[in-house]
């Protein structure tokens, strides 16, 4: 078919969306993939379920072959103007709460804030028993 690298909106290439009418987005490139629909060996729904989005990680979670690829070029009629596709979100995961493994300091921490006072309360006894028995 050999394009003469259009640019296309992601609007035009949504309505493209048929068995007889089919347009694909991969890598910012846009294919018109019509006449391949029957020979896909994944069939043409697969094709079809690509369409009206940037479909670049569809192809590649697949793995194409070597010889797939380049009948892609077949099929070029343009690019596409990136700023019409929406931007994906990147995944941030929720911040989690801090994991102390080693649970020793924090038993420590809590043994003396306990242990300290009584201490302290054991000592000033102590000294108010020394002292009035003197």
């Amino acid at each position: 078919m050999g394009g003469d690298g259009k640019l296309f909106t992601l609007a035009q290439v949504s309505e493209h969306n048929t068995h007889q009418d089919c347009w694909l987005i991969i890598n910012d490139k846009v294919y018109d993939v019509t006449e391949f629909m029957e020979d896909h060996p994944g069939g043409d729904e697969v094709l079809l379920s690509a369409t009206g989005k940037d479909a670049t990680d569809d192809f590649e979670d697949v793995g194409h072959s070597d010889s797939a690829r380049d009948m892609m070029k077949d099929y070029y009629i343009g690019e596409i103007d990136t700023s019409t596709i929406p931007k994906k979100a990147t995944y941030t995961p929720p911040k989690q709460p801090h994991y102390n493994q080693d649970k020793t300091s924090e038993f420590i921490i809590k043994l003396l804030q306990f242990l300290v006072p009584l201490a302290i309360l054991g000592i000033a006894v102590g000294i108010r028993f020394y002292t009035k028995s003197s």
